[in-house]
Parts: C-alpha cells; sequence; structure tokens
C-alpha cells in the first residue's frame, strides 16, 4: 500500500510498503525537533513504524493575515533554537535524510560541515547534480550542469554567512502549511494570538542544521499565502542580514533543481535561467 489516507478517528496515517529504510522515523524525529515552546505548531506524532506513521488529524481552514504574522514570528523563535552544526540531523538520528515526494523521495545528506557556502554545495547542489542511481532522474542534465558551478553558486550568501546554524524544516513549501482552526482553551502561548484564532500546523519536514533563509525562500517558491506578513513578522522578531531579498533566488536553487530531476518540465527551464542570473552567465 502506499500513499496517505485519513482513517475514520482522529488519525492521519502516511504509509507506503515500499519506503526507503527509517524514512518515517526520520520524519518523526524531525517534527519532535522542530516543536519547541514559542515555535510553529507541528503535527503530533501518534505513531511510527517501518512502513508508518500515524499524525493527529488536523482540520483546515483559511489562513488570516493574523495567522501569517504569527506564523512568521514562530518560525523565527524555532529558527533561533540553533543546530550543532551545518547539516546536522535532529536528535537521535544519523544516515541520510530524505526530501521530496513520499513515492519518490531523495536522501539527504547529513553531518557537519564547516560552514553554509560548503555545506550548500557538498550536501545539497553536488548530490542533486549526481543523482544515484542516475536513471532515476527524468532528465537529469540541468541539474548535472551545476557540477563545475557549485562551489561558486554560495559565494553569493555574503553577508549572511555570519549567521549560526539554525533549526529549519528544510521543505517548508506552502503546502507543508496546513491552516487549522485555534485549538482553543485560553491564550495560545505560541503565536501569542487569542485561542480560537486561526494557527499554522507544520508538516512533512527535511528538517537538519541549515539556514534560515532557506526556509523563508521555500515559502516564496510557490507562494504562501500572506507571505509579507509572515515575513516582516519574522524581520521584526529576528532581523534578517542586509540584502536577504537578493539571496532568495539562491536558496531556491536546491528545490528547483530537486523538481527538475524529479518532473522535468519547466523546472528545467527555470533552473538554467536561475544558475545563469545568480553567476552573471549570458
Amino acid at each position: 500500500m502506499s500513499g496517505e489516507h485519513e482513517a475514520a478517528s482522529a488519525v492521519y496515517t502516511k504509509s507506503r510498503a515500499a519506503a526507503p529504510a527509517e524514512f518515517f522515523r526520520c520524519e518523526a524525529a524531525g517534527l519532535a525537533w522542530l516543536d519547541v515552546p514559542g515555535g510553529p505548531r507541528v503535527a503530533r506524532v501518534l505513531d511510527v513504524g517501518p512502513d508508518h506513521l500515524d499524525l493527529e488529524r488536523v482540520p483546515t481552514t483559511a489562513p488570516t493575515r493574523e495567522a501569517a504574522w504569527a506564523l512568521g514570528r514562530a518560525l523565527a523563535v524555532v529558527h533561533d533554537a540553533g543546530a550543532p552544526a551545518w547539516g546536522a540531523a535532529p536528535p537521535g538520528w544519523s544516515g541520510e535524510a530524505f526530501f521530496g515526494p513520499l513515492d519518490d523521495p531523495l536522501p539527504l545528506p547529513t553531518g557537519a560541515w564547516p560552514d553554509w557556502p560548503t555545506f550548500y554545495a557538498e550536501a545539497r547542489l553536488l548530490p542533486v547534480a549526481r543523482p544515484s542511481p542516475p536513471a532515476r532522474a527524468r532528465d537529469a542534465q540541468p541539474a548535472r550542469r551545476l557540477d563545475p558551478r557549485a562551489a561558486r553558486l554560495p559565494d553569493h550568501a555574503r553577508p549572511a554567512l555570519d549567521d549560526a546554524p539554525a533549526r529549519v524544516h528544510g521543505d517548508l513549501w506552502s503546502g507543508n502549511v496546513l491552516w487549522a482552526p485555534g485549538r482553543g482553551g485560553g491564550p495560545d502561548d505560541r503565536t501569542g494570538g487569542s485561542a480560537g484564532a486561526v494557527e499554522a500546523v507544520l508538516i512533512d519536514p527535511a528538517a537538519h542544521g541549515g539556514h534560515r533563509e532557506a526556509d523563508l525562500a521555500m515559502l516564496a517558491l510557490f507562494g504562501a499565502p500572506f507571505l509579507d506578513e509572515i515575513l516582516a513578522a519574522y524581520d521584526a522578531a529576528h532581523p534578517l542580514a542586509r540584502g536577504w531579498r537578493h539571496r532568495v533566488a539562491l536558496h531556491q536553487v536546491y528545490p528547483v533543481a530537486v523538481h527538475a530531476v524529479l518532473f522535468g518540465g519547466g523546472y528545467r527551464a527555470q533552473l538554467r535561467s536561475s544558475v545563469r542570473a545568480l553567476l552573471g552567465e549570458t
């Protein structure tokens, strides 16, 4: 059995018999690591096994500006909780993590890299430029063009290199943010809002020690609702480094490259144009 389904109860089960070894345990470890006081609400893990992950079922509703503002502040909190190293895995986890869809995730190296440029080049850009096995790529050629450029791209991150490793979600596109009715029962300690308000709930992480700007760039990539409010609230809680808007495209290179490898189509052209623009190539 593969895919995701809702049980009749308040349980949401993700399952895939042929999932990579420890795939679901890795996701559970990431959710636990992201669950910090004052941070965003994360989907609660109820049970995990080799072929499934049981989560609380989260009812959804329309997002609001207030909820988006609360999410921005809460993201700054979880990022500020930090990580021991660039590329660090959640506590209790070792070995590869995963990024991408449940039916075909890409392996995600974890470890400890000395700085963000080295981490981004060696643990993100080069692995996607050299997919293994090569046959899994529907059209890896545009991603392979990253290979000789990977070492140069992260240099465009300056002056943000003084930032310490953040505790990032790692796959924070808009589809991994659910908007749920508030759970009630008094003031909401997570968001600073009132009980009954809409709140964001994070799902499906690829959690690791990474760059805080990467999560924000992922939110922008596929158009998170009320993105301006999220970014403004984040910047108010933790001022972003000078020039961060100019680095959005840099942080988006990796997820766009993954999409080019897995899905081809327009992502190939988007990857080519992004890399050329960042490097000033014609």
